[in-house]
């Protein structure tokens, strides 16, 4: 599994503390931590640990996830072994973040089965709500018709879910995890 790109942590963290109201002395304060390693890190520049990275998290009130989520876009898809890892510093254990959750949206699970040859049609949700989908086993197309993506064992997508969409299994016993995010 890659590294989170620097450049998405800096982007991240400039980003979440302007939406703070708080200069980088004050975050830096905050945090316990150096200005000049503040500026660093905003600057993607260096090699941040995770405890550094988990101060500053905690002095913007923000989920340590939210540091290493990519700029949204409409549709996100990660191939298996793919997405943000976040290691820990003291235990042998490596996790990939799909998504971060937040306290504005409500979330169902469900666990999907499908076979080939029918089409899932699905109207659209209520505004600004998302699907997300991690295939268990077998193959299947997924998405807005405007930009439906392939998906195998493991890989992720997630797409909005306010616009007509489909599933479509292309492999026999497809399985997948669907989690309908909605506000």
């Amino acid at each position: 599994m890659p590294a989170p790109p620097l450049a998405d942590i800096a982007a991240a963290l400039r980003r979440e503390r302007e939406r703070a109201g708080l200069t980088p002395a004050d975050l830096a304060r905050r945090a316990g931590l150096a200005e000049a390693t503040l500026a660093r890190l905003e600057n993607a520049d260096g090699d941040p640990s995770i405890g550094s990275i988990w101060a500053l998290a905690d002095a913007l009130g923000i989920p340590l996830a939210r540091l290493f989520e990519a700029p949204p876009r409409e549709v996100r898809m990660i191939p298996a072994g793919q997405g943000p890892r976040i290691r820990s510093e003291h235990a042998d254990f490596a996790g990939a973040l799909l998504s971060a959750g937040s306290a504005e949206v409500r979330r169902d699970l469900y666990l999907i089965r499908l076979e080939p040859g029918a089409v899932g049609r699905a109207e659209a949700h209520t505004p600004h709500s998302v699907e997300h989908v991690v295939v268990a086993a077998g193959r299947l197309r997924v998405g807005p018709e405007s930009e439906l993506v392939e998906l195998g064992p493991g890989d992720y997508a997630a797409f909005p879910a306010d616009t007509p969409h489909r599933y479509e299994a292309l492999a026999r016993d497809t399985l997948a995890v669907l989690v309908l995010e909605h506000p």
